[in-house]
């Protein structure tokens, strides 16, 4: 086969190039040329992220990390390795020729695998994409044989690598879970108008703007909406409002969400999240985007049961922390919107390694001295360093990582791991899911960060959870 390979390509070529004009060969080199240096590329993934469409974001994000690994897999490696000629000019019709020839090695074609890499990483986030952009990826891989800068099997080799370099992401990303996590579905009650609706309005969270009262105002009239005033005892607002609502309604971030579902919980009362913080991590499992999906909710009455994980007499709905990772949260919420997610969580990473020091803890009876010890309302995914998103919120599980800093330079390895996406295996890291964890202080002080907000807890400490302990409003 090999030897008929080069036989093969240059009967290829020929054909091609006694095709004729049409307008399909015709809008093939302009194609080509409009992805040198991955230019139609960068500006695609440029229109995703402009869109705010997170799902959007990501696939824009995982084809040009795919373009990143393709590129250095095709130039750096192959093309010297390989060193192979490009195709005689001859063979190529003068009118389809570009003005400057290539300089580099015909093998693989670079091209054809940035091409493939993005659209790879772009369909492995959202196959809706797939169909369009993979047919933009196939003409710039064609245009490259019908000018004749590439043989076909240059290309069919970029290709394989540019699909072969998207799959490779997987190995440190894993896809997001599509659509909300999963929970018992429950009918709870019903309110058109707002009716026995109690709805309190963080203004100090991120995005508890004029937008989300007019929302709330328009569509539930008779609904009873408080806007707590600053230096107000915020726990005391919840629980008064608690005893005289039927419904519990919240606007505001995760911390606030927080005290509603603990509130809501304790007093047997359904809670209306309305996502209105600046990252909204819980509404977004939820499944909840907006004030109008949550009230089509509420007006519907359909609803989910969803666990609360529990830590010194406090709840959480999303995580529980101490240690390391806790710094990090902090430095990367200061610098996800100037950097992105994985950029200031990367920075973070450094940044905390450098200045944090360990921490003595007595885990489930053992002494241990960590960095970090972590606890997920839920299993969550990536199984990593780097928790984003669980596929469901009634597992009764708590998702319990560590990093042990008792291992010979465990900081190091922690962070190398982290930039080579084998964290999960790297030996100062531990991933188990439990029901329960018993932590205790020796040092008489423990201070954890629940769903973002820092709080001192009792020194000897159980994390556990309470099963589908809370009803939550969603649309089916």
């Amino acid at each position: 086969m090999w030897r008929r390979l080069p036989a093969a390509d240059r009967w290829i070529l020929r054909h091609v190039a006694g095709s004729g004009a049409n307008p399909v060969t015709n809008a093939l080199p302009p194609l080509g040329r409009a992805a040198n240096y991955s230019r139609l590329w960068w500006g695609l993934s440029a229109a995703l992220a402009a869109t705010g469409n997170r799902r959007a974001r990501r696939a824009a994000l995982r084809g040009m990390v795919s373009i990143g690994v393709a590129s250095i897999a095709a130039n750096v490696v192959s093309k010297r390795a390989v060193r192979r000629p490009r195709p005689p000019v001859e063979l190529t019709p003068v009118a389809r020729r570009l003005a400057r020839a290539p300089i580099t090695t015909s093998f693989p074609s670079g091209h054809s695998a940035s091409a493939a890499a993005f659209a790879a990483g772009v369909a492995l986030e959202w196959p809706l994409l797939a169909a369009p952009v993979g047919v933009l990826a196939g003409g710039v891989a064609a245009s490259r044989v019908v000018t004749g800068v590439h043989y076909p099997s240059d290309v069919l080799a970029g290709i394989a690598l540019g699909l072969g370099a998207g799959v490779l992401t997987l190995w440190w990303w894993p896809r997001s879970t599509p659509g909300p996590a999963q929970a018992k579905q429950v009918q709870a009650v019903a309110s058109q108008t707002g009716e026995g609706v109690v709805i309190i309005v963080n203004n100090s969270a991120g995005s508890a703007d004029g937008e989300v009262l007019n929302a709330l105002r328009k569509r539930l009239p008779d609904a009873e909406v408080i806007e707590p005033k600053e230096g107000d005892d915020l726990p005391a607002v919840f629980a008064e409002a608690a005893i005289r609502a039927r419904v519990l309604g919240v606007a505001g971030g995760d911390g606030t969400i927080n005290l509603g579902a603990k509130t809501a919980a304790r007093h047997r009362v359904p809670l209306l999240v309305i996502p209105a913080g600046t990252l909204n991590h819980f509404a977004r499992d939820l499944g909840v985007d907006n004030a109008d999906q949550a009230v089509s909710a509420l007006q519907e009455g359909t609803a989910i049961e969803v666990d609360l994980g529990t830590a010194g007499g406090e709840v959480f709905v999303n995580t529980c922390s101490t240690g390391l990772y806790t710094d990090l949260v902090r430095y990367r919420e200061r610098w996800e919107r100037r950097l992105g997610k994985w950029p200031a969580m990367l920075v973070g990473l450094v940044h905390v390694l450098r200045r944090a020091q360990p921490q003595d803890l007595v885990v489930d009876g053992k002494n241990r001295r960590v960095w970090m010890l972590f606890a997920g309302n839920g299993r969550y995914l990536p199984t990593g360093f780097a928790p984003t998103s669980r596929p469901e919120l009634d597992d009764g599980l708590l998702d319990i990582r560590i990093v042990d800093a008792a291992r010979p330079y465990a900081r190091t390895r922690v962070l190398l791991s982290v930039l080579t996406g084998t964290l999960r295996w790297a030996t100062p890291y531990e991933g188990a899911t439990a029901t329960k964890l018993d932590i205790h202080s020796p040092n008489g002080s423990l201070h954890l960060t629940l769903d973002g907000e820092f709080t001192r807890v009792d020194p000897k400490t159980t994390i556990a959870k309470q099963p589908r302990a809370l009803t939550i409003y969603r649309t089916g």
